[in-house]
């Protein structure tokens, strides 16, 4: 199994931690003058001050006598937490603009915010002073967010398998990645030089049986995660039923304390939401969702039998729209990587196959070869038959193509009348006898468009990299192949070099 840093050197550029939060990790970890460099660094940014000052004057800390300043938000909350809270702030700021895709970006800062302050609030209620709680908190699930950056495709399939099945998401995620994204999150931000009292408890939250330095932490980070699940997701009674059953066992809550926890939870998140500029939708205090249904069930006078009956029907509903759901996103990511014309591959995931079989190939030292196609004279059909003909012709090769090579080879359109052939686990001998029945077969092959038929002949580039030789990087393997074909093409063409 890869590392967590071999993924990201696969599939991602390590983000960089923003400017701003780099220089108030480093004011804090000074011993000396800390609150004087660290207010400094904040007083900066005026909408950064403006946004922890209010913050400071919110129901999250409850003071009697208002926050004016910096100075007095830090006697109050201390250094620390001011630190904390200008990192959250920073941080959120800096991946609102990333690129969303199918990824409701709002909806996980809604979730992250809720589970911020209930671990605050949680942590306060329970004696646990941890300081970092609420940044470790907010942050506990970014490696869900880095998990979309770097694969948004293969991601939004475990989401869609997350739906139907009963399986946890580290779960499925260790399945399809091998990590999951308490790691990923962990190790992200232990490169970003963020302490320990944070990223340990994110590393931990999601298992139990982690030994860890903040066990207790990591325990309040996976309530916090559960309440912010049940305001934000699905199945809220089963969840509800769970927190109450697990805030008595573990810290002895009654269930009238628990209420109490969760109503004010649910109304302080709507309230640092804003503070975030994060819309924070519809949040009711949980006591009034259960409320509204107890009496809708009321009014409408369900026997049990027939409550049960509604139920089931509900779930199978609810599957079979996960279901259509799941479809329609294949379907769609399928659109998206295909050749409106061919039907083949189209470019953009030529380019990301061809990275992934590359670094395939490097880590397990095993060939991998690449064929350029061009069909000769190409432009000649386009100006005797015309250009619809010239599209018919690019629509049989492709079928050809497709007919001719292995299962697990990949035939992408590149542009134009050019092809490229992806062939995984082949060295230069074995791509050559694939490229000869190409150009024979495609050779052979009579078009035939209208009352017209229409031979045409290939020329082919082939490069291979791998099996015992360092492994080119993606953009030499292209042009290597580029190279064969410009010279299959000035010999003559109806030919291959490589």
């Amino acid at each position: 199994m890869s590392s967590v840093q071999d993924f990201f050197d696969e599939k991602i550029r390590l983000p960089s931690p923003p400017a701003i939060a780099l220089k108030i990790l480093q004011a804090v970890r000074k011993d000396e003058n800390s609150f004087e460099e660290l207010a400094g660094i904040i007083s900066v940014d005026p909408a950064l001050s403006i946004r922890i000052l209010k913050i400071a004057n919110s129901s999250l800390y409850g003071f009697s006598k208002p926050v004016d300043s910096l100075a007095k938000a830090t006697a109050l909350i201390g250094t620390e937490a001011l630190k904390n809270i200008a990192l959250s702030f920073v941080i959120v700021q800096d991946f609102q603009d990333v690129p969303q895709g199918g990824f409701d970006l709002n909806l996980f800062w809604r979730r992250a915010v809720t589970a911020a302050v209930a671990a605050e609030v949680l942590g306060r209620k329970i004696g646990c002073n941890g300081q970092d709680l609420f940044v470790s908190s907010l942050l506990q699930d970014i490696g869900v967010l880095i998990f979309f950056l770097s694969s948004p495709n293969e991601y939004t399939m475990v989401l869609d398998d997350k739906r139907l099945g009963a399986r946890t998401l580290c779960d499925m995620e260790k399945e399809q990645f091998g990590h999951d994204h308490t790691e990923i999150g962990y190790y992200l931000l232990s490169s970003w030089m963020l302490p320990s009292s944070i990223c340990g408890p994110i590393r931990a939250h999601h298992s139990a049986g982690l030994e860890n330095e903040y066990p207790q932490e990591a325990k309040i980070l996976s309530f916090a995660d559960k309440i912010s699940s049940m305001y934000h997701g699905l199945h809220s009674n089963s969840k509800f039923v769970d927190i109450h059953t697990g805030l008595a066992d573990e810290w002895h809550c009654t269930s009238e304390e628990v209420d109490a926890l969760i109503d004010s939870i649910g109304e302080r998140a709507r309230e640092v939401m804003e503070l975030f500029s994060i819309d924070p939708g519809e949040i009711k205090p949980f006591t009034q969702i259960m409320q509204e249904a107890n009496d809708e069930l009321r009014r409408l006078n369900f026997s049990y039998e027939q409550i049960v009956l509604e139920l089931k029907q509900a779930k199978l509903n609810a599957e079979q729209l996960a279901t259509e759901l799941k479809k329609a996103n294949e379907s769609l990511r399928e659109l998206a990587l295909r050749d409106g014309l061919t039907g083949l591959y189209n470019h953009r995931y030529f380019q990301e196959v061809l990275e992934a079989e590359l670094s395939r190939a490097s880590r397990y030292e095993h060939p991998l070869s690449l064929l350029f196609i061009d069909i000769d004279f190409f432009k000649k059909v386009n100006d005797t038959y015309g250009h619809p003909a010239g599209d018919s012709v690019l629509c049989a090769v492709s079928r050809l193509l497709v007919k001719l090579v292995r299962h697990s080879d990949i035939v992408a359109r590149y542009g134009g009348e050019e092809f490229a052939v992806i062939m995984p686990e082949t060295d230069s001998r074995g791509a050559r006898v694939i490229a000869q029945r190409l150009r024979r077969g495609i050779g052979q092959e009579q078009i035939i468009y209208r009352e017209n038929s229409i031979s045409i002949t290939i020329s082919i580039g082939l490069a291979t990299t791998g099996g015992g030789i360092p492994v080119m990087e993606r953009k030499k393997l292209i042009e290597s192949s580029d190279r064969a074909l410009y010279r299959a093409k000035q010999n003559g063409r109806n030919r291959i070099e490589g």
